[in-house]
């Protein structure tokens, strides 16, 4: 594993998992890293003269140094904007765990770090037998846990929260993204999800942060990269 390698999940579909990833990327090229970002499966994807292209997975790649291969970054691309399983089974294909394993190696050739951005949540399906979780699993990645602060939230952390350690993988922490700029007690979630999530606060991200400063909120998941492995 990795020491500085990562893997980042969220408690539901668009709660910033991306946003986070593309921080955390620019935290780790402050200092002094060479990073890349990975989308391994993604869909909701355009078709371009160059293939199918996801804005999540061209984000992640902009934010790399060195830029890697497109293909690299996402090596399972679907067209259709719905869960992954489905997407795969109107092309007729079918998400596996090799080309994906195939991928990352190749991105840590000349990388120091890898920051591997799941899709949708931790359950999310990916085929019959995968779902999301079981990429950090086989690759064997910490965790970091975006939670989108919003009206339910803490349901939604403390169920992921529970799924990601029954799972048998390790919760380096979580961050708190503030999605929803009236959101009710924010200030009183944040200490309900602090006392009660079996991991440390890495950050809390204000609404509209730019990413510079999203990446100095993130300083503190640096420090748990280094200790961690």
């Amino acid at each position: 594993m990795h020491t500085r390698d990562v893997f980042v999940t969220g408690t539901d579909t668009g709660i910033g998992k991306t946003f986070v990833s593309v921080a955390l990327l620019r935290a780790l090229r402050m200092a002094g890293l060479h990073a890349v970002g990975m989308k391994p499966v993604a869909s909701g994807c355009a078709q371009t003269p160059r293939g199918l292209r996801n804005d999540d997975a061209l984000a992640l790649q902009a934010a790399s140094d060195p830029r890697p291969d497109y293909a690299l970054v996402n090596p399972l691309a679907f067209a259709a904007p719905i869960s992954p399983h489905l997407a795969a089974a109107a092309e007729g294909r079918h998400i596996t765990l090799e080309p994906i394993h195939a991928a990352y190696a190749q991105l840590g050739a000349h990388a120091d770090a890898r920051v591997v951005e799941g899709v949708g949540g931790w359950l999310a399906p990916l085929s019959d037998t995968l779902v999301a979780g079981d990429l950090a699993r086989a690759l064997r990645l910490p965790v970091i846990l975006v939670v989108g602060l919003r009206l339910g939230c803490l349901n939604h952390a403390l169920l992921s929260a529970r799924a990601i350690r029954a799972d048998g993988c390790e919760l380096l922490g979580w961050i708190g993204n503030r999605i929803d700029p009236a959101m009710l007690e924010p200030e009183r979630n944040l200490d309900t999800l602090r006392a009660r999530l079996p991991a440390p606060c890495l950050g809390v991200i204000a609404h509209g942060a730019a990413t510079a400063a999203a990446a100095c909120a993130l300083a503190p998941v640096l420090a748990a990269l280094r200790s961690c492995g």
